[in-house]
């Protein structure tokens, strides 16, 4: 398990910092569309969406401004910070948030039997599934009646979602099927456009319900012609794809900034993943120079490129990471005829981290780590325990990238090149996505007029920030579950403890000896005993828990 998990950090591919003094940027993808054939899992862009413009910066050599010194393993590289920015000027090209397909949860997550509300970019919305059309459906999380949130209601007998608060039902189409107040003798009022639920256009891909933030009808066909970023070995069955997911209390720029820097690993989270020994260590947690380079850059993302892979970031949500094939000695050439083959006999891990906005401050992972070897595990443990790890890794450093993100927003997110000295390659890849934002999205996520420009709530205490139930164990069916079941355990352990000492105690004498009565006590302080523990057991993975660098 501790392979698998070491995935979470240590494999994302290295990048390089771009060369300041002459920017190159390719547009590689119309939309962030991938195939693969059943033999190869590689990603290939679709030809027909392939829109190749390539935009080419140079510098000027009359600016002036403040320049930097970046030293990486191979060379120091001069930055001149207005040239950055009089580039980031000349293109007019800005990412539009609200024109993306999002992943809202996992399908093994959710319940058919209930509405289910989320929040994302902002959007407050619900999905349900409709047992008519068998599909899962995404509506604004909003009765048009009173405007209670329709999460809050059920899915009645006839399959429609109705909303609790005065019983208005909704079909799968949004149009509004009753209104119980109305009086039927009188015209039908719940025909009214007015009477109608916003519905978002979804669908069902990799395991996981997508939707598209505008209700309005012109994108009712919108998946005909953009897809959502489809990622292969999620549903190939040779690889193990267990999805889950967690609600993140910092915000989407921090937390995919995060996922990219392997570099932080060892440090951040020092004694829960194995991380690769250097020959000579300079330290206790064993860092060491990683080179890293970002390449292919437009408004749809940009490709990474490490020592043993490469990676994508596919805007403004996936992040998928990958092992590159081995080169073709079989014919003494360098490499295979076929580049991006796949052997088939090739152990390949994947890491998949698809991170998504929720408002200011809030954020979503959705996690995968597919492989083709050693399936068997996944199938045999639950997915829970696998969860306990994951979610300690995710707590190890969830405190400090709160109070960064805080930092951040006090410089200004757009001056993270200013105030952030980034003098290393091992910080590429990082520096490509600010890069990224700042080019496309003026350094942050594009909230429009909702949240009062993107302001970030207050820090809370450290118990609040690292608490377990509500950010994952209620949204995860398997964590339920094992929750659910562990308390009955527990229950049970006690009602047997105080059970025997009872039986001890109304026992009279000579019913029983001596060593019967030692025998059932002992047992009975062991169920007690088993009880506590699992009590700690339980708070200690579902609840909270801490982890302290400085004690490590």
């Amino acid at each position: 398990m501790s392979a698998h998990l070491t995935m979470l950090s240590t494999r994302i591919p290295k990048l390089l910092v771009s060369d300041y003094e002459k920017l190159s940027f390719t547009n590689r993808i119309s939309s962030c569309q991938l195939n693969s054939s059943p033999q190869s899992s590689t990603w290939i862009l679709s030809q027909h969406q392939c829109n190749r413009n390539i935009i080419t910066g140079k510098p000027n050599a009359s600016n002036s401004g403040t320049r930097m010194s970046v030293v990486t393993a191979a060379s120091t590289v001069s930055i001149d910070e207005s040239t950055y920015e009089t580039k980031n000027k000349e293109v007019s090209e800005n990412f539009d948030w609200y024109a993306q397909w999002y992943p809202v949860m996992p399908v093994c997550d959710l319940d058919k039997r209930k509405p289910h509300g989320k929040r994302v970019i902002g959007l407050d919305v619900v999905v349900w599934w409709d047992k008519t059309e068998s599909q899962w459906k995404v509506f604004n999380d909003m009765c048009p009646h009173r405007l209670a949130p329709l999460s809050e209601g059920r899915i009645d007998q006839s399959g429609r979602l109705q909303c609790v608060y005065h019983g208005w039902c909704f079909n799968g189409s949004g149009a509004c099927k009753l209104i119980p107040q109305a009086p039927t003798d009188a015209a039908p009022v719940h025909t009214s456009k007015k009477a109608c639920v916003a519905v978002y256009p979804s669908t069902v891909q990799n395991k996981m319900v997508w939707f598209w933030p505008n209700s309005d009808p012109e994108f009712k066909d919108i998946l005909q012609k953009k897809k959502p970023p489809f990622i292969p070995e999620l549903d190939d069955p040779s690889y193990s794809n267990l999805l889950s997911n967690r609600e993140i209390n910092y915000g989407y720029e921090v937390l995919i900034e995060n996922l990219m820097d392997p570099a932080h690993v060892p440090y951040a989270h020092y004694g829960i993943l194995n991380t690769p020994t250097p020959k000579s260590k300079v330290d206790r947690e064993g860092g060491r120079p990683l080179n890293l380079s970002v390449k292919d850059m437009d408004i749809n993302g940009f490709s990474t490129k490490q020592d043993w892979g490469s990676g994508n970031f596919f805007a403004p949500c996936v992040y998928y990471v990958y092992p590159d094939p081995p080169p073709d000695s079989g014919n003494g050439s360098e490499s295979s005829a076929v580049p991006n083959k796949v052997s088939s006999s090739q152990k390949r891990p994947i890491l998949v981290f698809i991170c998504i906005p929720v408002s200011p401050g809030k954020s979503r992972l959705i996690w995968s780590f597919p492989r083709n070897f050693a399936v068997w595990i996944d199938r045999i443990i639950p997915r829970w325990v696998f969860h306990f790890n994951q979610n300690l890794v995710l707590d190890s450093d969830l405190y400090l990238l709160h109070v960064q993100e805080h930092k951040i927003k006090e410089f200004g997110p757009s001056n993270w090149h200013k105030v952030c000295f980034v003098p290393t390659k091992s910080d590429a890849v990082v520096s490509g996505y600010r890069r990224w934002l700042n080019k496309y999205s003026q350094g942050q996520v594009n909230w429009g007029s909702k949240f009062n420009g993107g302001a970030l709530p207050p820090i809370p205490p450290r118990r609040e920030l690292l608490d377990r139930y509500w950010t994952h164990v209620v949204n995860c069916s398997s964590c339920n579950a094992a929750y659910k079941g562990l308390n009955i355990a527990e229950i049970v352990l006690q009602v047997i403890a105080f059970g025997l000492i009872g039986v001890v105690g109304i026992a009279k004498q000579g019913m029983m000896t001596t060593i019967q009565r030692t025998a059932i006590f002992s047992l009975a302080i062991l169920c007690f005993a088993a009880s506590k523990w699992l009590s700690h057991f339980i708070y200690k993975n579902f609840h909270f828990h801490d982890y302290s660098h400085a004690l490590r």
